[in-house]
């Protein structure tokens, strides 16, 4: 596997003659979910798997500077990965997509608490919360985030879309989110389609 300067070099090396960043971060998705298929089926150790993972994080930040959006739709976007998680691949990704869409997107990190989400929607305002999580077992903590927003008063203010292997439509529906995306592209989206009513 290649090391991350190594990569760096190739994307920026493919940007400058002419590459699309979409493209080439669809095929570092594409490469990914490849992997992650790997890891899953047991031809991969997760040694490769969070090597992949390095690797991707440097193909979006090498994209960043190239991915900016023409057009501000005036919107705030508050995203993050929910306590007990520390992945945020997708999470940056679709941080980066919704950028080059024109939303304004606040970006809490990983690992944040419910109580860090419900006071990011009052301070932030914004149009849309993004919930991510990448281990099942942090799944029930979206919940936890929705329920906080509602004992606050704070959920008719916000739409909420959640997103991340473990998650599908079922399991959006059933912990009161508004939308869910199976992937950045869907999420971008769902994001869209919410903030245009």
């Amino acid at each position: 596997m290649a090391e991350p300067d190594a990569v760096k070099r190739e994307v920026e090396k493919a940007l400058s003659l002419g590459a699309d960043p979409r493209e080439v971060l669809d095929a570092m998705v594409e490469a990914l979910e490849e992997v992650g298929g790997r890891y899953e089926r047991g031809e991969a150790f997760l040694s490769e798997l969070l090597m992949a993972g390095l690797l991707a994080t440097e193909v979006v930040n090498t994209l960043k500077p190239h991915w900016r959006g023409r057009d501000a739709v005036g919107l705030k976007v508050v995203m993050g990965t929910v306590k007990g998680d520390v992945h945020d691949i997708g999470k940056n990704i679709v941080i980066m997509m919704l950028q080059a869409a024109g939303f304004e997107v606040v970006d809490l990190g990983v690992d944040v608490s419910a109580e860090r989400f419900a006071e990011a929607v009052e301070k932030e305002t914004p149009a849309v919360l993004g919930l991510s999580a990448l281990l099942s077992s942090t799944v029930p903590e979206m919940k936890n985030v929705i329920d906080l927003l509602k004992k606050r008063g704070l959920r008719s203010r916000v739409k909420v879309v959640v997103g991340g292997r473990p998650v599908d439509e079922a399991v959006a529906r059933e912990m009161g989110a508004d939308g869910y995306g199976v992937n950045a592209v869907e999420a971008v989206k769902v994001v869209k389609r919410l903030t245009s009513r």
